[in-house]
Parts: C-alpha cells; structure tokens; sequence
C-alpha cells in the first residue's frame, strides 16, 4: 500500500478514493517545515554526484547533517541512492545528476528512487518525509514526479510524506538562490 501526504502545520489527513489494485493514496495538502517531521520518519533529497548541496533544501541538510566526505566515499552515480545514518533514522541523498551545474532528468530521479525504496525494503524503513524533489532549483514539474513517486513506492507499506515551504519562504529562498 502506497501513501503520499502532503504536510502542512495543521494538517488533517483526507483519504482519496480507492484504485484499481492494493494501492490506495493519502493526501494532506499542507505546508511545513520538512526537520520537523517525526523523528522516526526517514528524510530524503536530491543532490548531484559531486556531493556540492550548495543551494536550495541541500544546504540545509549539509548544515544539519554533516557526512560530505562519507557521502563521497559511497561513490554513487546519477540514478543511484547514497545514505547516511543519523540520529537513529536514515537520510537518502538522490543522486539526480552529475555535477551541481545540471539538471536532472525523470529517468535519474526514477532510478534514484527505485534504489532508495531498494535500501529502505531491506532495511524496513516505511516512512519517508521529502521537500518536493527535483521540483524547486532543478526545475522537474511536481505533477510528473508525484506521479513517479506513486509508481516507484505502489504494492510497498513506504509511505511518502512531502513537505512544501509557505509561499512567502519559497518565494525568499528561490529568490536568495537566483543570486548566488
């Protein structure tokens, strides 16, 4: 069974209709703060081969998190998932694309998650809490990706829950990155 919530502060879940198979959808259309998510939940983002997290939510989990250099050691390639263990909960880094300077594409981002719901199958992890990937700096389009999200984590108990920033903060931060 696959679950997407949409976190917001107040957030009250409402159940979606039921699907064609044993998979059913959740949705919270709220906004919050992704680190204050519960502590047993895993955290996920995406980030270039070169490990650079130099703008956007990635700074924020190089400040938070530490680990560049174990990061690097792992040696993951676009399509691959590098993880860090920290605070009894594991944090997944997407490696989406080679270098800070690019993009990524859908087929990275779906590779890169098919190897986190990989590591999170062996490792009985069923909650996962994640900005909207690919979609702020990188520029991927939210409706295609919640639609990969869906088809990477159906017929799985993972469920994804995705934090959005309130408008004024999207707005600040995108504009703080445009001027770096």
């Amino acid at each position: 069974m696959f679950y997407v919530f949409f976190a917001e502060p107040s957030s009250t879940k409402t159940e979606g209709p039921e699907r064609e198979g044993d998979s059913s959808e959740i949705q919270d259309y709220v906004t919050g703060d992704l680190f204050s998510c519960p502590r047993d939940e895993a955290l996920a983002h995406c980030i270039s081969e070169d490990c650079r997290m130099g703008a956007g939510i990635a700074v924020l989990f190089k400040q938070k998190f530490k680990g560049v250099e174990r990061l690097k050691e792992q040696k993951k390639v676009p399509g691959q998932c590098a993880v860090l263990q920290r605070d009894g909960r594991f944090v997944y880094y997407l490696v989406t694309k080679k270098r800070a300077s690019q993009k990524p594409t859908y087929d990275s981002l779906t590779r890169s998650l098919e190897d986190m719901k990989s590591h999170c199958l062996r490792n009985e992890v069923t909650k996962i809490s994640m900005p909207r990937i690919g979609c702020g700096l990188d520029r991927l389009e939210w409706r295609r990706v919640a639609v990969i999200l869906e088809q990477v984590f159906k017929h799985t108990n993972i469920s994804i829950t995705v934090y959005s920033l309130p408008a004024k903060a999207q707005t600040a931060v995108m504009k703080e990155n445009w001027r770096r």
